[in-house]
């Protein structure tokens, strides 16, 4: 297997865990949306394939992999009084105070990781000011050398851009990188950037979705470690 220099990671669903991250705080926004309307609120969830009595996501919803703005497109039509952008900017304010489930003891493990020498990036189909504070809530901002939102200037996920920013940030060749994710999107842009494909188990998606697309499905990051110990040797970038 080819030696791993560096690891990135996307956020929701890998650093966070998704549904018990998002659930509740989505019930909360489309009741704001919706300014109390209890229809139009379940219009809105309907829209977003979002079960507000479970506060869950369906596996299908656009809200795991897309972009703020791209949601913001979809639930337009059932919110005219915003214009797309400002409808953006609304639920880029929510989620910047959304309170985050950590999928693991995230400064231990991302301080394990780096304790090995291993440059850390983080990117996100969320936008990158709602990313800072995530993860500045959690603790951990200062352990990443890079963070890019779909709002950044590189792209957003399927497609490569944020993973090669990385790339070209930390002086790593992508093939050194792994790419850690749990939805198919990250998967798809790990191999677009020539990356190795990590799936993880913390979102939506089950382990025979993900399967096909990855080199291998952990439980959650904590199993980083060991994999890299099982196989995927570390090359240390020379200081």
């Amino acid at each position: 297997m080819t030696d791993i220099s560096a690891v990135i990671f996307d956020k929701d669903g890998t650093l966070f865990d998704f549904q018990k991250t998002w659930g509740g705080w989505a019930a909360a926004t489309l009741d704001t949306l919706a300014g109390g309307d209890r229809a139009l609120a379940d219009r809105l969830a309907r829209a977003m394939r979002y079960d507000p009595v479970a506060q869950r996501f369906a596996p299908d919803s656009l809200v795991i992999a897309g972009t703020t703005g791209e949601v913001a497109h979809l639930l337009q039509p059932l919110l005219p009084h915003f214009g797309v952008d400002q409808l953006a900017d609304e639920l880029n304010r929510l989620s910047c105070d959304a309170p985050q489930t950590p999928a693991v003891d995230l400064p231990a493990c991302l301080g394990g990781l780096r304790a090995r020498g291993l440059p850390l990036g983080l990117v996100t189909n969320d936008s990158e000011a709602g990313a800072r504070a995530h993860l500045h809530g959690a603790g951990v901002a200062g352990l990443f050398d890079f963070i890019a939102g779909y709002d950044s200037g590189y792209g957003a996920k399927p497609e490569p851009g944020q993973l090669l920013a990385f790339a070209h940030a930390v002086g790593i060749a992508p093939a050194r990188i792994a790419m850690v994710g749990d939805s198919l999107h990250d998967l798809a842009a790990a191999r677009a950037a020539g990356m190795r494909a990590v799936g993880v188990l913390t979102g939506p998606a089950t382990q025979s979705v993900l399967a096909p697309a990855a080199d291998v499905v952990l439980t959650d990051i904590g199993g980083l470690p060991g994999w890299l110990d099982s196989g995927a040797r570390v090359f240390r970038k020379p200081a």
